[in-house]
């Protein structure tokens, strides 16, 4: 099938197009990448424009514009649903490639993400040792663990409890909204930390008798549910379950073993999605790589909320 691909650019690629960076999102990340990540864009920053070429594409499955579930199956004039193909992290670096390819990018000075794009990250190093310089993976893994997979599942059967749902062949105007909104609720407690929760909202009670902290993870549901689809987050996080940089096939330390560009490996001390013996064990089986830390109260979703600290980290890597 042919496949589109969303993508955004900042800044100009030079003559020998080396001067090229690619970010990798999250799941459900966009390739909106200065509005999630806007801290790190700027002059003297990590992303900056007017040294580099940028590009934030958005991944394979996704809905924000790459093909994906949402997409239009040519062989019935439906969106592909849950017939959408089964995908891979090592699918979409593959197409980000191929992209990169089109613009003209020669070599990658570095390829940068956190979570689903650290994955992503490591695929690069993986699979193009020869067309990326650096690498820098946040807050990620090399493989998915039980315990990742085990919320993945959790969060999915919520999906699939909700009775519009249908075997992901629901309509347009009927979503399964209650099923999504519970699995972002999920997510949620996994990409935060006790301390955060607590330190935020404690055992406060609203005026209307409600927990701060239940009405805080129902906005958080509803406020997925008005840009996101049941179908691509199905997708996107069975992809992650299937993440393996050694393929499944071969000796996982090896294939890190295999990762040799100077790596940096960014650990979050309070993730409990990603706990940091996630990014030790990076950092000692891969032979360029060197571990820092990102202290934070905030748990996983830390490089998206302290983003000053973290282009702090990243630049000392990039520019000693």
């Amino acid at each position: 099938m042919g496949v589109e691909v969303a993508y955004r650019c900042w800044g100009t690629l030079n003559e020998q197009g080396d001067n090229a960076v690619h970010i990798c999102h999250a799941l459900t990340g966009s390739a909106d990448a200065d509005e999630w990540w806007g801290p790190l864009f700027g002059e003297g920053r990590t992303f900056d424009g007017d040294r580099d070429f940028i590009v934030c594409s958005n991944v394979l499955g996704s809905c924000y514009g790459t093909t994906g579930p949402i997409s239009i199956n040519p062989a019935t004039g439906k969106p592909y649903g849950r017939a959408f193909p089964a995908i891979t992290v090592r699918d979409m670096v593959r197409l980000q490639w191929r992209l990169l390819q089109g613009l003209g990018v020669r070599k990658l000075k570095f390829v940068i993400g956190g979570s689903l794009g650290g994955m992503q990250v490591l695929e690069w190093g993986k699979l193009y040792p020869d067309y990326v310089d650096r690498i820098v993976s946040i807050a990620a893994a090399g493989r998915h663990s039980p315990w990742c997979i085990a919320m993945s599942e959790a969060q999915r059967q919520a999906i699939f409890a909700d009775p519009n749902w249908c075997n992901g062949h629901y309509e347009e105007d009927t979503p399964p909204t209650t099923g999504l909104a519970a699995a972002r609720m999920m997510a949620m407690i996994s990409y935060r930390a006790t301390v955060s929760f607590e330190q935020r909202f404690g055992r406060e009670v609203q005026e209307d008798g409600e927990f701060a902290i239940a009405s805080y993870l129902r906005y958080q549901g509803q406020k997925l549910v008005k840009r996101f689809d049941a179908n691509t987050y199905v997708a996107l996080t069975e992809a992650m379950d299937r993440h393996d940089v050694s393929g499944g096939e071969g000796d996982y330390r090896a294939a890190l073993g295999a990762i040799a560009q100077p790596t940096l490996v960014v650990a979050i001390d309070s993730d409990l999605l990603y706990p940091p013996r996630d990014q030790q064990e990076l950092a000692q089986w891969m032979p360029n790589a060197e571990l820092e830390w990102l202290s934070s109260p905030h748990g996983h979703d830390a490089f998206l909320i302290n983003m000053v600290a973290l282009n702090e980290l990243v630049m000392a890597f990039l520019y000693p």
